[in-house]
């Protein structure tokens, strides 16, 4: 967007004189009032300046207002152009921050011929392009914004109806114990009044008998007196027939709540899960040519660019002899190893100092790959095991059982992919925790994943192969330069780096799988290397090495850490 902003001439303004400008010096970065314009343009120095009016200089947009020819670190001239982190350096830029940065070119190269260049006589095409994707992207976001209000709303609804259908059901539990409750205490209290009201009765005849015992002894015949006896030995019989028959038994009545309902109090902690399920994009935007700054933007290095620089090697405790298994650099540049001598997960830091144990294993682990968040997933190969471990937590929050040994282990954060080193291969769903069993990946151990594919090495055949996810087999690469691979990594541009443990040597093949170069070997110190492992933002490189002490003979193992 262009400015509005009213501009005064630097130079008056440094006698704190308002005056308006009129001119802006592209090599000078101020702008000048007329007459100040006149001087700087017969100054020698500046005379072949090139200015623009400051009414065209408005027109600019802001952002591009803002873009100096000086550093605004170091307040010098910007002289070079980094093509691997996409910015322009001064000189002190390039000491302090670029060492290592081998696409380093001078300004002025980059530069050439900006204008004229074939990007730029389509820039107005791809600002409209861009526009328009803009605006569909804008119109696409809007639509998600409404799809998922809609969403809520049914979600509130679904809520409602269960805590409704719920609470009915249970209404209904409740009326029917209460209406059991009611027949079980009616039946109860008739039977127990009948009982009651047949012995008031004989209690009220034993009353009359006694209140007129002497009148029945001096007036009733011998008869009556007879049958008035028979009688009262007829209510005594009657007493102990009920007391024989139980019914002076204590009958309580008691409830019972269902066990079942009880342990939902306990066993349901909450009324759901609200889940964010990802599924692919329907928007379509138009696709823009991939060489739109072709100065600007850093090309994918060939393969014979590929050079690494050693940067530090691990320094570990003098008691910790390390047998690597596996090694990964985490997001943050941490490194976690798999030490076999004593079955632990070890952590170390960017500059390869040892921090902690994070974990110990009662079974060997095997490999390991960083999965998301903290946690990263180790094979315990004999267990048929893989170990979801937090490294800030320094424990195994979880374990997945397959059926079948565990060897190889990679994730794209969504998928773990896990190989038996023989003919299973197999893969786990991280959302809910399926498995699926890919055909075809025979005799494959390490593996890698990369854009949606598979790299695996297959030991025994000095193999490496390339398949898609679903197992389906790409390329197969076989080459002596590949000689008892033990692992493999993969860089930001498909480049397969594999530690080639049979002939020493770190080699690199092309996505493609058709060419493949050395690049570094026993010269460089590399001497059984078994795993190796990239961070695909920095381009740091782990590999893991079998190293001799000057004053020993005895082998140790360690790692060195590149830049590649």
């Amino acid at each position: 967007m262009a400015s509005s902003v009213k501009h005064f001439c630097t130079i008056c303004e440094y006698d704190g004189i308002s005056n308006t400008a009129v001119t802006w010096c592209t090599e000078c970065e101020v702008f000048f009032c007329g007459d100040c314009e006149k001087t700087h343009s017969k100054s020698g120095l500046s005379k072949h300046h090139k200015t623009m009016s400051a009414d065209n200089y408005k027109k600019l947009p802001t952002f591009m207002q803002e873009i100096r020819s000086q550093c605004r670190d170091h307040n010098t001239m910007i002289e070079f152009y980094c093509s691997f982190h996409a910015c322009p350096c001064c000189v002190q830029c390039v000491t302090d921050k670029h060492k290592k940065c081998q696409d380093m070119k001078p300004l002025s190269d980059t530069l050439q011929q900006v204008k004229s260049s074939a990007s730029v006589q389509l820039f107005e095409k791809d600002l409209k392009n861009v526009k328009e994707n803009l605006d569909t992207a804008i119109m696409y976001l809007k639509t998600r914004i409404s799809t998922i209000n809609i969403q809520k709303t049914k979600a509130i609804e679904e809520i409602s109806y269960m805590r409704k259908s719920i609470n009915d059901y249970l209404n209904k539990l409740e009326q029917n114990i209460l209406n059991d409750l009611e027949s079980k205490h009616s039946k109860l209290r008739a039977n127990m009044a009948t009982i009651l009201q047949q012995m008031e009765q004989g209690s009220s005849q034993i009353d009359q008998m006694q209140s007129q015992f002497t009148n029945l002894i001096q007036h009733a015949t011998e008869l009556q007196m007879y049958i008035g006896l028979k009688e009262i030995e007829k209510t005594a019989k009657y007493i102990g027939d009920l007391e024989s028959a139980e019914h002076f038994t204590d009958k309580n009545l008691e409830v019972n709540i269902s066990s079942a309902l009880q342990s939902f109090l306990q066993d349901v902690k909450s009324f759901g899960d609200i889940n964010i399920n990802t599924t692919s994009s329907t928007l379509r935007l138009k696709t823009g040519r991939k060489d739109q700054a072709q100065h600007l933007v850093p090309e994918v290095p060939g393969i014979e660019q590929i050079k690494p620089s050693l940067l530090t090697r691990l320094t570990s405790p003098k008691d910790m002899k390390l047998n690597i298994w596996a090694c990964h650099i985490l997001p943050d540049s941490r490194i976690i190893i798999l030490d076999n001598n004593k079955k632990q997960l070890v952590l170390f830091s960017n500059d390869g100092i040892f921090i902690r144990n994070v974990v110990t294993f009662t079974k060997n682990p095997c490999d390991v790959c960083f999965v998301r968040n903290y946690t990263v997933a180790v094979t315990l190969r004999s267990a048929n095991q893989i170990a979801l471990v937090d490294v800030e937590k320094n424990k195994i929050i979880q374990t997945i059982k397959l059926s079948h040994e565990c060897y190889g282990v990679a994730s794209d954060g969504k998928t773990l992919v896990i190989t038996s080193g023989g003919s299973q291969c197999t893969t786990v769903n991280l959302n809910d925790m399926s498995h699926t069993i890919l055909e075809g990946m025979e005799g494959v151990g390490p593996i890698a994943l990369f854009q949606g594919n598979i790299y695996g090495i297959n030991y025994h055949e000095n193999k490496v192969s390339c398949y898609r996810i679903t197992g389906e087999h790409l390329w197969t690469y076989q080459n002596p330069d590949v000689a008892k691979p033990r692992g493999l990594s993969l860089d930001k541009n498909g480049f397969v780096y594999i530690a080639s443990n049979g002939n020493n040597s770190i080699v690199v093949l092309s996505p493609d799988g058709r060419t493949c170069k050395r690049i570094l070997s026993g010269s460089d110190g590399i001497k059984d290397p078994w795993q190796i492992d990239i961070n695909r933002e920095t381009g740091i490189m782990i590999v893991s090495s079998r190293q001799s002490d000057d004053d020993s003979v005895k082998d140790y193992e360690t790692a060195f850490v590149y830049k590649i």
